[in-house]
């Protein structure tokens, strides 16, 4: 009963902590893992209420678990293929050359030599999935073109700690306990793989097939757990990591119908038990460690932050990466990881070096982990504003085709948007602002990004459903791109665009569109009316004055299609209009003005500086 009391009283002050740091962080900027963090320091070491830190760590890593899965999730495996630079080439030369820099330092300082500064340089060359994928999640970066390299960094470092804990036993002061080969446990590996992908072909759609007929909500929940857990038992037992087990069951569902659903299932699970790992690695610090190496750690977290940024940069930007997204690569991924805990207590209980070694190692690592974003915030800084213009993300149509395509996403098409979207009809939009698509994304709105001058892209956003093209770009070069690349590869769809002025409007109409539109006209018209009437016309008299504008610029656009842009000028009012008089004057006056240059050819100075 009292175990049952202590747990409980523990489970509170956790809960607690979260709730209370998590928000207060997020309001100063600073993010809720650093808030987590921060509530964990201060249960554990500081007030001494919590003294089991490593033992909710082990527990906790169970977020980091499900976190895979669900990004399996969203990586299908034709799309993982597509990756497969990123994380074989770049990912294995972040490992290596970070790695051996940092065991030369290490050796270089004294503090350790051999094949101790090797296991602690490679270690220390692994990042914090949980923490890094956590920062993307919460700035909506996760599918941004440095988001997915950034993520196929860290899938190869998770597949790098099997043969970094593999060559522990052959750095092991005494004999290893294992009496299998290098080359048996390879193949068991290799066949725990193979077995957890025949189940997930032959296994696991069968089985959620079954369970949905069932229509037992909390048996599918179930379901879903049993499928990480056994996926993650089953690649721990062979060797690997239970995270990458459960990666990997993860993309063996991103086909499945169910994908999801599985999702909703798993993901609260994932952010309370992420949420308690962060906090577990605050609980976990010993204090008396860092007091007693206070200097060294000092000196070793930015020299490891330092160094691991710039190999990151350097890499980043010999594998083509723009100047932004190689910055924000380096400063989200300079910290240690939590592979890192698993490495250094595996090689303390080895003897390749001490219990108090490893302590000093852990708690480089967490607080290096601490400061991860404030270094993610720095990077803002470290960006050059013309290439965050050129920023690009993932081209994905992932469920794209709708009654209308919409290219262009700017304040015209939202406001054109909302129209049909409220008489309920489906918009695909895409744009090729990676900062609006994100900004639009967190709206809710169904938006992807792509080039809509691009034939391809405009197939896969499924230009062949829709009844409607909406041209909203903001550039008049590039909406007539556009607008002639569809009259030309869909000579029947039905084309409505915004044109750019009046110009604009002409030339659009010569193209051959359904319908044009400027968009300051309707608003100007609005403007004058709103004004008239405050300045005491009467409502009635100000619309009829607004629709009588109106037609005058549409015959005024007829006359000028046929006789060129000055045609039609004695329809605009240059004065005041007055009652006409009962008798005729004997001379016609010219208003001053008439003779203006402006009015030469209408409205158009005037429209071009919109």
């Amino acid at each position: 009963m009292e175990t049952t009391t202590i747990i409980y009283s523990q489970a509170l002050m956790l809960l607690g902590g979260a709730v209370i740091a998590a928000p207060l962080f997020k309001r100063l900027g600073l993010g809720t893992i650093l808030g987590y963090l921060a509530a964990g320091i201060l249960i554990g070491p500081v007030a001494q209420q919590i003294t089991e830190g490593e033992e909710i760590l082990h527990v906790s890593e169970l977020g980091v678990v499900f976190l895979l899965f669900i990004i399996g999730l969203e990586l299908k495996p034709s799309r993982l293929w597509q990756m497969r630079r990123d994380i074989f080439g770049l990912g294995t030369a972040q490992v290596v050359v970070t790695g051996l820099a940092l065991s030369f330092l290490i050796a270089l300082s004294g503090l350790l030599e051999g094949a101790a500064s090797v296991v602690a340089g490679f270690g220390l060359a692994l990042s914090s999935t949980a923490f890094a994928m956590q920062i993307l999640e919460e700035n909506n970066d996760t599918n941004t073109r440095y988001g997915q390299r950034a993520f196929s960094i860290l899938l190869l470092q998770d597949l790098a700690i099997v043969p970094l804990l593999a060559i522990i036993p052959l750095m092991a002061a005494q004999a290893p306990e294992d009496t299998t080969t290098p080359l048996q446990d390879f193949a068991i590996a290799i066949a725990a793989v193979a077995a957890l992908f025949a189940a997930g072909r032959y296994l696991l759609n069968p089985l959620f097939q079954v369970i949905a007929r069932t229509g037992a909500r909390d048996v599918m929940i179930a379901a879903a757990l049993l499928v990480v857990m056994g996926a993650a038992t089953m690649m721990q037992l062979a060797g690997l990591s239970m995270a990458m087990g459960a990666f990997l069951a993860g993309v063996l569902l991103a086909e499945s119908s169910y994908r999801h659903e599985l999702e909703a299932d798993i993901e609260p699970f994932r952010g309370i038990l992420q949420a308690l790992f962060f906090m577990a690695v605050g609980l976990s610090l010993e204090l008396h460690v860092v007091a007693e190496n206070l200097l060294n750690i000092m000196i070793a977290v930015p020299v490891l932050m330092l160094v691991k940024s710039l190999v990151l940069y350097g890499l980043c930007r010999a594998s083509g990466s723009r100047h932004n997204d190689a910055v924000r690569i380096g400063l989200l991924l300079p910290q240690g990881g939590e592979f890192g805990f698993v490495l250094f207590t595996a090689a303390a209980a080895a003897g390749v070096f001490s219990q108090a070694t490893a302590s000093l190692l852990v708690a480089i690592v967490t607080l290096s982990m601490a400061l991860t974003p404030v270094a993610a915030m720095l990077s803002r800084r470290l960006m050059h504003q013309q290439d965050e213009t050129a920023e690009e993300i993932e081209e994905n149509f992932e469920g794209a085709g709708a009654d209308v395509l919409m290219i262009g996403f700017s304040r015209f098409a939202q406001i054109a948007s909302q129209i049909l979207l409220a008489g309920g009809r489906e918009v695909t939009i895409i744009d090729h602002s990676a900062a609006r698509v994100r900004q639009a994304a967190t709206f809710g709105f169904r938006i992807y990004f792509g080039d809509g001058t691009r034939l391809d892209v405009l197939r896969a956003a499924g230009i062949e459903k829709a009844k409607i093209v909406a041209v909203c770009t903001q550039k008049k070069e590039v909406t007539d791109r556009i607008i002639d690349l569809v009259h030309t590869e869909f000579p029947n769809a039905r084309v409505f665009a915004r044109s750019y002025d009046r110009q604009h409007t002409l030339e659009l109409r010569a193209r051959g569109v359904d319908y044009e539109l400027r968009e300051t006209f309707e608003l100007g018209l609005l403007f004058g009316r709103k004004t008239l009437e405050a300045l005491g016309v009467n409502g009635d008299e100000a619309i009829g004055i607004m629709d009588d504008i109106r037609r005058r610029d549409e015959a005024r656009l007829v006359l000028q299609e046929a006789e060129g842009i000055t045609a039609g000028r004695d329809m605009l009012h240059s004065r005041p209009v007055r009652p006409e008089p009962l008798v005729k004057p004997k001379r016609e006056v010219t208003h001053p003005a008439d003779a203006l240059p402006g009015n030469v050819a209408g409205s158009e100075t005037l429209e071009k500086t919109e």
